[in-house]
Formats: C-alpha cells, structure tokens, sequence
C-alpha cells in the first residue's frame, strides 16, 4: 500500500545540489585522481569538509567540498516525514517510537559531523558509543551521505516491518540519489553513500547493545497493595514494557537521574491530597469544556493513530526547520537533539511508572467515587506516576528552546486529521498543554502532570550539555 504525506511537508521534493569544484595540491603526483564538479558549486566552495586545519600542504586531502551548513534541510525534512509515518502505519508504542528517533538522530549527526565546522561527535559522551568510522580525506556530497544514512538506519530500525514499510523507505531513497544523478561525479555519489550507509550501521550495531532484546515487554507480575496499578478497562491489557526504564540510556548519568520523587501518598480518606486528585480528574471529566476536550483530543497520540507522543514532538521541531529555511547542519543537530531527549525521556518516566507503580485514576474513581466513570481518552497499559506525554514533551521542550530561543509557533501535526491548528507563544507552552490534556482525558493526576514536566526538563537540560554546537 501506498503511504500518503503528511501536509506539513508537502510539495516538491526540490532538493538544491551544490559541490565545489576540486583540484590537486601543487607536487602531489601521487595524490587521487580528479573528478569534475558540477556547474552549480555553492559559493562558499574551497572550505575543509573535516574542520580539521591542522594538516597543511602536501597532505593527502587535495579535495574541498562545501561545508554542510550549504546545503538545505530539505533531505532529512522528508526523511523525518516518512519516519513519523512508519511509526503510525507500524502501530509502534510511544516507547519503541522514541527509539526509533533516539538512533536515527544520532545516525543523522555523526554522518554529518565531519563537515560541521567547530562540531564534536557524540562519540565518548553517549553511553557506548565509541569508535565509529572516520571520514577520508576527499570531498563529500552531504545530501547524499544523509539519505544514504537515513535510508539505511530507517531500514535497520523497521527490521520485520511490513513490505510496505519497506518499499516505502525504498522508494524514498531511490527518489532522493536519482535527484543528484545528472549533476553529481560518480565517484564522490558512492564515496557519500558508503559513507552514510557505514554510519549507520555502526550506529545500528550500538543500537543492538542497549538490551532491548532482553528487555523488552520482560515478565512481569504487577506489586499488590493498596494504592498499586493494576490493568485498568476496557481492555484489561497487561503491563506494557515494564523493563523500558532499564535500558541503556543516551545522554542520561543514570536511568534515575531525573527521579522526580514520589507521588502523594495513597489514601482513601476524602481529605487527602490523594484524594483531592482524584477529584479534580472526577470533576474536570464531568465539566469538560469543548476546548478542554479538543485539546484532549489533539494531543491524545494514539499508537496506530497517529506518530505517537514522540513523534508530536518530531513533528513540531520539523516544522521550525521548514519553517525557518534552517540549512542541514542545524538539521542534524536538532533531529539528534530531539530524538535524545524523547527517547531519554521515556527510559526517565519509564523508570518512574514501575518505581512507584502508583494506580491509575479510572481504578481510584471507580473504586471510590463512581463505578461506573470513563474517562473521555482510553487509559493506556501502564502504571500512573509520572506522565509521558509531559515527561517527553517537556524534554524536546527544553532542548527546542536550547536551541531556538522562546519563539512562537503553530502547530500544523493534526491538519491532515482534521484539527484546527494551534498555536503557542513558546515550546514549554505547548509542553503545558500536552501535559494537561491528559486530565481533560482522564488519564493522569496532577502530580504525574506536573512533576512529569519537570522531570522532562532535567532531562533536556543534559541533553543540552552534550558537547556538539551551537547552531548560528
């Protein structure tokens, strides 16, 4: 089947090619040969594609390219397109979706890296990640280095997907090479897909050692006691990854390192601060405004559904990108920036959710205040105590406004569903409203709400210590 575009990024996929021409260092006899470059080079051609000035003349590095701050975002734009849509067509829960972006991010950035002035790799600071492939010393085509590498991670990651998942990446890739066919030297073409593809699989084999493949939807028998989660109606599904909170983290010091405490204390009593939670959801369902309902709805991210909570949040940083006419370094940053942060963030909010197994509040209002209450959004498989939708939300918050500064924005993710779209004076209002609407949909308790948000923000802020640039 075919998978339709999402409208955010429709149009052409016009993508400008830009290469400088090269020549050989005076006396090199031996150096490599030459190999013509297209008419239309960039013009800030002659620059060193490795930001490395240290080796002077008679080196062997004969060849300049174009930094990658020539060229624009229209490559990853689409690529990031086509992920969110897998990830709704493939029915990815919203951890295994902020996976997904959690790696393809990096393979993004350090396939680019090299030709990032003052950029530094990710290598030494994400945990396990050590000695990925160097790049030569001879002239790359970034556009194509990222498809290259953003094809073939897409492809590792969506392993078992459905033949349509897979032709679509195909299709894609195909799309994007034959658009440099006619312009692009035959030798520099394959010398940027080797390198992306050689990226991405360094970074795929990095990727198989988080321990997903023992972790994942582990055994697991849910503690009893008063207070404690259990499968909560309609469905009564057992817990979803309940071992998520232990993977191998990215950025993270510890999988606990933005521990936001516990809940308030269980209690049944009315005049507990348990109960006037309780309550507030009980009450808030009851008076539910169109507004409050909408924005319920809106940020709701079923999986299936939609490109789940992480990809919201995928979504909006590639509208800035669009949006801003931002060239492909600041690109990979972001994307990688992102991608860290939602995927930290879920291993941080996993953590907290079987910590402290705290029930949800369809158990508590039924058990206490109505037997028959349903809340206006499904509650999903998992304990209570902290929020994904603020923990993630809060964490691409925090690194998006790291990096754009507070700038306003509307939010186009759901037009293609029907939603109006929403606009917000900075991206930590938007992380308040997704972390509000789950209690207009009945989901969450205050305190997993807010103390979600910011635990979200801890999250963000070392991501945003990572060593690698500021975008100009």
């Amino acid at each position: 089947m075919l998978l339709g575009k999402m409208p955010r990024l429709s149009g052409s996929f016009g993508i400008q090619v830009f290469l400088a021409l090269a020549f050989l260092i005076a006396g090199c006899a031996d150096g490599p040969p030459t190999e013509p470059a297209p008419a239309n080079a960039p013009t800030n051609a002659g620059k060193p594609i490795l930001g490395d000035e240290s080796r002077g003349p008679g080196a062997d590095r004969p060849w300049h390219a174009a930094d990658v701050n020539a060229y624009d975002s229209q490559v990853p734009l689409e690529w990031y397109d086509l992920a969110y849509r897998l990830v709704q067509s493939e029915r990815l829960s919203p951890p295994m979706a902020s996976r997904v972006f959690g790696y393809v991010g990096v393979t993004l950035y350090e396939a680019l890296v090299p030709g990032m002035r003052g950029a530094a790799s990710l290598q030494g600071q994400l945990h396990g990640l050590h000695d990925l492939p160097r790049a030569g010393g001879r002239a790359y085509h970034w556009p194509v280095v990222a498809n290259a590498a953003l094809a073939a991670a897409l492809r590792g990651m969506f392993v078992g997907g459905s033949e349509a998942t897979l032709a679509a990446i195909d299709a894609l890739e195909l799309e994007t090479a034959e658009s440099f066919t006619a312009t692009l030297p035959a030798g520099i073409k394959k010398r940027s897909v080797d390198r992306g593809v050689e990226i991405a699989n360094a970074i795929l084999a990095w990727a198989a050692t988080d321990g997903l493949a023992e972790l994942r939807n582990c055994a697991y028998t849910a503690p009893l006691g008063a207070g404690s989660w259990e499968p909560t109606p309609p469905a009564f599904a057992p817990a979803l990854e309940p071992c998520w909170g232990e993977l191998r983290p990215f950025a993270l010091e510890k999988n606990n390192s933005c521990d936001p405490g516990p809940p308030p204390e269980f209690s049944d009593v009315e005049s507990s601060q348990f109960m006037a939670e309780a309550q507030e959801v009980f009450e808030t369902s009851r008076g539910l405004t169109a507004e409050q309902a909408t924005i319920a709805r809106f940020w709701a991210d079923g999986a299936g559904q939609t490109g789940t909570p992480p990809g919201h949040s995928i979504s909006i940083a590639s509208q800035i990108l669009a949006g801003g006419g931002h060239p492909l370094d600041t690109a990979a940053e972001t994307y990688a920036k992102v991608g860290i942060a939602v995927a930290d963030g879920f291993i941080s909010c996993w953590w907290s959710k079987y910590e402290y197994n705290l029930m949800r509040p369809i158990t508590c209002i039924r058990k206490t205040l109505d037997a028959n209450w349903t809340p206006l959004i499904p509650t999903p498989p998992f304990p209570e105590y902290t929020s994904g939708h603020s923990v993630q939300s809060g964490a691409a918050a925090q690194v998006l406004t790291d990096l754009f500064g507070a700038i306003s924005f509307t939010d186009h993710t759901h037009d293609v569903r029907g939603f109006a779209p929403r606009t917000f004076f900075d991206f930590f209002a938007a992380a308040e409203e997704a972390a509000v609407s789950r209690l207009y949909g009945g989901i969450h308790f205050r305190a997993a709400i807010d103390r979600g948000v910011e635990q979200g923000r801890c999250v963000g802020r070392q991501v945003s210590a990572l060593r690698m640039r500021t975008p100009s």
